[in-house]
């Protein structure tokens, strides 16, 4: 028999839910995407040299976390998996953004609905298309797919960095200006980031069939330098 007072509303659930997806993710750092004339610049306050918030998926296409380490990790994972068996299936030009996302979306949609725990986790999949023209996907802990223009944040402090992005963004920025002002944006006016707690990463056309590069501290040091 049920206890009485005991009975909770599906809305309910659903909002206690959300509210501790939430939760998880506000504590964790920011990652912010930015578009560049041929490229896209993906930038995370992470001063682990081992845990890794940007990873590439595929040819063209790269990945960002926040939250839970061990869980967008593992759907970090998941994406390599089904982005190599659809281009082993098919062909790598059919590897895209775009379904990648769509599958995260099931995939977090379904855990966040039938599991006792939804994932703590928002993630960006980031790619250069066929055509050279670069695309922005922001997944939510829920499963909405949000298709994302010139640039994007997840992680806790992504309101007060996204209005510093699109403060500064124009559609004339090299790399190492969409760097600089992806980091200006995560540290705010009343701090600086140094190269050794940063995690830098581009897409660039520039780089062959395999448009992911990461940036080393060196690199990042002189490009924030310049």
């Amino acid at each position: 028999m049920a206890m009485p007072g005991m009975y909770v509303s599906p809305e309910q659930l659903m909002q206690d839910r959300a509210d501790y997806a939430r939760k998880g993710i506000s504590r964790g750092r920011s990652l912010a995407a930015v578009e560049y004339q041929n490229g896209i610049a993906l930038v995370a306050e992470n001063a682990s040299s081992t845990l890794r918030k940007v990873s590439e998926i595929y040819d063209r296409i790269a990945f960002g976390g926040v939250g839970r380490y061990n869980e967008f990790d593992q759907l970090r994972i998941a994406g390599v998996r089904y982005a190599e068996l659809k281009g082993y299936q098919y062909s790598r030009e059919d590897v895209d953004a775009r379904s990648l996302a769509n599958q995260y979306a099931q995939m977090l949609g379904q855990i966040f609905t039938h599991e006792m725990k939804p994932m703590e986790v928002e993630i960006v999949v980031a790619e250069i298309d066929l055509q050279s023209q670069p695309e922005l996907y922001r997944i939510q802990y829920d499963g909405t797919v949000v298709d994302e223009r010139h640039w994007c944040c997840i992680g806790g402090d992504a309101e007060a960095v996204l209005e510093r992005l699109g403060n500064g963004w124009t559609d004339d920025l090299d790399r190492d200006g969409a760097v600089r002002l992806a980091v200006g944006a995560l540290a705010g006016d009343d701090r600086s980031l140094e190269a050794e707690e940063l995690e830098v990463a581009v897409l660039s056309v520039n780089n062959g069939r395999r448009c992911f590069k990461r940036l080393d501290d060196d690199d990042t040091g002189t490009l924030l330098a310049g």
